[in-house]
């Protein structure tokens, strides 16, 4: 059977019959238990799973850590996300500091650590960042007026959007603001229990997917919202301590909370990532000490791999190398 690093970026190499299985349903629960069986006998052979990582918090600063599980760079900037990119510079949403007072977004060379573009935000915090395919950037910048903007590489704001979420909490009105495949926007709202999908052009809402079905005093706050490649919407719920994953029709098709795993490892799931071999890694950002910062559960959710170094939790992360190969995909974050 082949080992756990190589099926990890290339799930084609899983067996026909596993395959062909699989494609009898379109249920995420047997696709997922078939993947997590074939998952407990690579691990019965003996593979440890190992991850490098950018991750990025306040306490922390932003840093990335190798295999190994040492910081093998760090910048002395806080950001609640972050991208180290195709050309090896990081990228990241900069939290409210002496250098930017209403937060920021910096592209760093990772050689130099110098800033190759900065923004300096306009209202009160940025909140998230990404680079789009033409180069320009989208960005979440919270305040009075909440929008999303897409700058480009001068730092002009090229695009403008309102953000329609509540406004007597700044810090709390977005997080990981994303592009999906359509060219719509997806932006989770804390405080609205609810995830958005825009149209850019207009600023219409075309979908909401609720989160307080537990009722709010759970406090299923949505952090990262991440449209899959099935249609599904992964969702991290932060102080609800839990990740669900919601379908086309609304219905939650699969979560996981401290319940599921059998101890409390999870403490305020802020960012989460799918990975190519559909397991789900989870920061546990109110960790401290020794506690486990990141964890890696399987789809019947087995924890695969876990992370406590560094004395404080992350806001958010990626995922850059699983048992020594560069992740063929990370943006499913």
């Amino acid at each position: 059977m082949s080992k756990l690093s190589d099926l990890i970026n290339n799930p084609e190499m899983i067996p026909d019959s596993i395959e062909k299985l699989c494609a009898h349903s379109k249920s995420i629960l047997s696709r997922g238990l078939i993947y997590c069986l074939l998952g407990w006998g690579l691990l019965a052979n003996g593979d440890e799973v190992r991850h490098s990582f950018l991750g990025v918090g306040k306490a922390n600063r932003s840093v990335i850590v190798g295999e190994d599980g040492e910081v093998k760079w760090k910048v002395d900037l806080p950001a609640s996300d972050g991208w180290v990119l195709s050309n090896g510079n990081v990228l990241l949403a900069v939290y409210p500091n002496p250098e930017f007072p209403n937060g920021g977004v910096v592209e760093i060379d990772r050689d130099t650590k110098e800033y190759v573009f900065s923004y300096q935000g306009q209202q009160k915090e940025i909140s998230s960042v990404q680079s789009l395919s033409d180069g320009t950037l989208l960005v979440a910048e919270l305040g009075p007026e909440p929008r999303a903007i897409v700058l480009d590489r001068s730092g002009k704001v090229v695009h403008s959007m309102p953000l329609q979420c509540q406004k007597e909490n700044a810090h709390m009105q977005t997080r990981m603001l994303r592009v999906l495949p359509n060219g719509n926007y997806i932006a989770p709202h804390l405080l609205d229990f609810a995830v958005k999908e825009y149209v850019p052009a207009t600023g219409e809402v075309v979908r909401v997917i609720p989160t307080d079905d537990r009722g709010r005093a759970k406090h299923d706050w949505p952090f990262t919202a991440i449209r899959l490649e099935n249609g599904n919407t992964l969702i991290g719920c932060t102080n609800g301590n839990r990740v669900i994953e919601v379908n086309a029709a609304g219905k939650i098709v699969w979560s996981v909370d401290n319940d599921d795993i059998g101890e409390p490892l999870i403490d305020d799931a802020c960012g989460v990532q799918r990975l190519p071999n559909g397991n789900t890694v989870i920061t546990s950002y109110h960790a401290s000490g020794d506690k486990v910062k990141l964890l890696e559960v399987t789809p019947c959710k087995k924890v695969v791999w876990t992370f406590r170094g560094m004395p404080a939790g992350f806001h958010h992360f990626q995922i850059l190398t699983t048992n020594g190969a560069p992740l063929k995909s990370n943006g499913l974050r």
